[in-house]
């Protein structure tokens, strides 16, 4: 069985899609982290099957709207003194900026590289955004530009 320690005071990014891990971590820049982390893959889930578990015994500033751009069903735990403080769950955002780029040529921030690529919520369901300046399509989970 695979041992990690218990996290004293850090994050614990838990319940994120199989496979999603090393993207989160790599987002997050822990690979040149100077604190411990773990990155765990494939573990047995009763709820997922599987997924993958991120641990940073530090706290670190995270953009929650990303991360719920990317899997929405994540929650973190924030951990003092070795115990649970906070959980937050995430959702898809309903707004994102600067985090994917609008793939039609013709949109304005393919020419005017000054503009913010922004993108919004169009449909929950579908997880799907739109291009607020050109009505692009994105589907986050149709692999991204993150």
């Amino acid at each position: 069985m695979l041992n990690v320690d218990t996290i004293k005071n850090g994050l614990v990014i838990d319940h994120i899609r199989a496979g999603c891990g090393p993207r989160i971590f790599s987002w997050l820049g822990l690979d040149k982290a100077p604190f411990c982390v773990a990155l765990i893959m494939n573990v047995t889930s009763k709820q997922m099957g599987k997924k993958d578990i991120i641990k940073i015994d530090n706290i670190i500033d995270i953009d929650y709207s990303v991360l719920g751009f990317i899997d929405p069903n994540i929650t973190v735990n924030e951990v003092q003194d070795e115990k649970i403080v906070r959980k937050v769950s995430l959702s898809l955002p309903d707004r994102v900026e600067n985090v994917i780029k609008c793939r039609n040529p013709r949109c304005i921030t393919s020419t005017e590289h000054y503009m913010h690529h922004v993108f919004k919520l169009t449909d929950r369901e579908k997880a799907e955004y739109r291009c607020a300046y050109c009505d692009e399509a994105y589907h986050p989970g149709a692999g991204g530009d993150l």
